[in-house]
């Protein structure tokens, strides 16, 4: 293993593998808790990947409270290199790093995976076709979230190739019934840069902040009903205060899937509302 791939073994708390009866009980149903191990496949970018550790861990500590924390077992690629391959359209040797990555953390005890950057998603079947345990797809909550708030209009913001290779537009299209709506041509390099050369490298910049709310004002006036922040990184810069009209983030969705999903009870599934605070 080199040293910018490094298998960083997270569970906080006594690490046994698949998941195992705890001795936790849920503070609202009073049930025993069986928590999973969360397999993360990160680095790309290590900024967002930090977001989806520490809203993991609040959102398992807010349900189970005191000293509870998740049960992650971290994989964390080397951005550099693979952001080379995508440029190059290599994308055959992504998702053959992203099924390693994958396979690593189903045999270090993952009971399923999640994978910390929309655009690599283009890539799921990789990752589904290399391990048994599920894959939790970063537009599934998203998509579940604007269905039951009756959104049907999106305005999708992401990298160009989230924005303009379709793998997102179809399945938010195909199984969610969504209309998916992306910013211009000029727009999409101008947020593409943003995310790449400032964003991924922890660059927040008062003119990039502005040039992207003036993206999304193009958006609105296209008429869409919500702004789809389809980048892990974007919810650095921009927030639903910002804009003023709702503002979904795939991370904070994301992540709080995967908590939900990692501390599932015997008998009774956890209720979004304890995990989004609403």
């Amino acid at each position: 293993m080199t040293i910018n791939k490094i298998l960083l073994i997270l569970c906080l708390g006594c690490f046994s593998g698949h998941a195992v009866e705890i001795n936790i009980r849920d503070k609202e149903s009073h049930m025993p808790v069986k928590q999973k191990t969360i397999g993360m496949i990160g680095g790309v970018s290590w900024e967002s990947t930090t977001l989806y550790y520490q809203l993991l861990n609040q959102s398992v500590r807010e349900h189970l409270g005191g000293l509870n924390s998740a049960k992650i077992l971290l994989y964390s690629l080397n951005y550099e290199p693979i952001v080379n391959l995508e440029r190059q359209g290599k994308w055959e040797d992504v998702g053959q790093e992203l099924a390693h990555a994958a396979q690593v953390l189903e045999s270090g005890g993952a009971d399923f995976i999640i994978l910390c950057c929309n655009t690599l998603h283009k890539m799921t079947p990789s990752i589904e076709g290399a391990v048994q345990v599920p894959f939790l797809h970063i537009a599934d909550p998203a998509g579940n979230v604007l269905v039951n708030h009756h959104i049907q209009k999106i305005g999708l913001l992401g990298t160009q190739f989230t924005m303009e290779d379709g793998f997102y537009h179809e399945r938010l299209g195909d199984k969610f019934g969504l209309t998916v709506v992306v910013p211009s041509e000029e727009d999409r390099l101008l947020l593409d840069s943003i995310i790449y050369d400032e964003l991924c490298q922890g660059k927040v910049l008062a003119r990039s902040k502005q040039n992207l709310l003036q993206i999304i004002q193009n958006l609105r006036e296209q008429g869409v009903g919500a702004i789809l922040l389809g980048c892990t990184e974007l919810g650095m810069l921009v927030g639903e205060e910002d804009i003023g009209i709702p503002v979904y983030d795939t991370t904070v969705l994301h992540a709080n899937e995967a908590a939900k999903q990692s501390m599932k009870v015997q008998y009774k599934t956890i209720s979004d509302s304890a995990l989004l605070g609403s």
